[in-house]
């Protein structure tokens, strides 16, 4: 890292008075991806433009990214395809349903957790292990402590928060999913599509409702109060932050000016569209978890 931060530190001043021997192609960028870590050169991130990926808004959203990763290979790639694909959608749903209570605030969980897709993509692997391995009764209780305990619940500080967690999953990873009319909501909108296709999967999640309700959080309908109150305030905050401030008379440029400027100027040096075609063909290439590199999702 402090070899990082001295490449870093010269290029920003090449071209300078003193260095004027160091020349950086005006086509040149250099792109780093990166987990969260104490250590990360502060210099780098102020030097840089910071990109973070967030979880979709929306039960219906998260699906459809999330089966977006997917491929037909990787669905079928398992000793019992038709148990992996509905367990998955189960898993999927899940990890849907443990993000989207986070808007609920306190309602929600006691403490705001940052679950993510490293999350789902272990519980996921351990999920075909747990298949692959196992030719007799399949063990349910293990498979519950693993992912809820330790995938999910090593972020979970609040005992509450553990128990509430655990308590959602055994509704999706349950013997009672393979029933046809086993449904993840009272209203049964919401439960796992037959075994099918991957593009079956993904018509099912085109179906379902663009704002989900708050019954399938196991939540009364007073619930989205809470929520909406949060929004209300987030935007009027949000609106108050962007009025125009009052100048003086004596600067040259109001406040909104310069920033106007700024924007411009952000823009006019901003490259060209990336073209796919023309990159490296390797770069783009899926693996066998039917996933691309970290560099590859930055750059689409």
């Amino acid at each position: 890292m402090p070899e990082l931060e001295k490449i870093v530190e010269k290029m920003s001043t090449a071209g300078d008075p003193g260095d004027e021997d160091t020349e950086i192609h005006p086509n040149f960028r250099l792109l780093l991806t990166s987990m969260p870590a104490s250590y990360f050169p502060v210099s780098v991130l102020q030097n840089g433009l910071k990109l973070t990926t967030e979880p979709p808004r929306g039960l219906k959203a998260n699906l459809k990214k999330t089966y977006a990763e997917f491929s037909q290979e990787f669905l079928d790639d398992c000793e019992k395809p038709e148990m992996f694909k509905k367990m998955l959608f189960g898993l999927s749903f899940f990890h849907a349903i443990i993000q989207e209570r986070r808007k609920f605030g306190p309602l929600g969980f006691n403490i705001r957790y940052e679950f993510n897709t490293s999350d789902l993509d272990v519980s996921t692997q351990t999920l075909r292990m747990f298949l692959n391995e196992q030719n007799d009764e399949f063990p349910w209780d293990a498979l519950l402590y693993v992912t809820g305990q330790i995938n999910y619940g090593g972020r979970v500080t609040d005992d509450q928060d553990r128990t509430c967690l655990m308590n959602i999953l055994k509704k999706y990873y349950t013997p009672e999913l393979f029933q046809e009319d086993y449904w993840f909501s009272d209203s049964g909108t919401y439960f796992a599509p037959k075994d099918g296709l991957l593009q079956h999967y993904k018509d099912y999640i085109d179906s379902l409702p663009q704002n989900e309700n708050p019954e399938v959080f196991g939540m009364h309908d007073n619930a989205n109060i809470t929520f909406l109150n949060q929004e209300t305030n987030k935007t009027i905050e949000a609106i108050l932050i962007i009025q125009p401030r009052m100048s003086d008379a004596s600067q040259e440029k109001s406040t909104d000016e310069i920033v106007t400027d700024i924007a411009t100027q952000l823009l006019n040096d901003l490259p060209g569209n990336l073209i796919k075609e023309a990159g490296n063909k390797k770069l783009f290439e899926i693996n066998n978890q039917g996933l691309m590199t970290s560099l590859a999702i930055v750059l689409l």
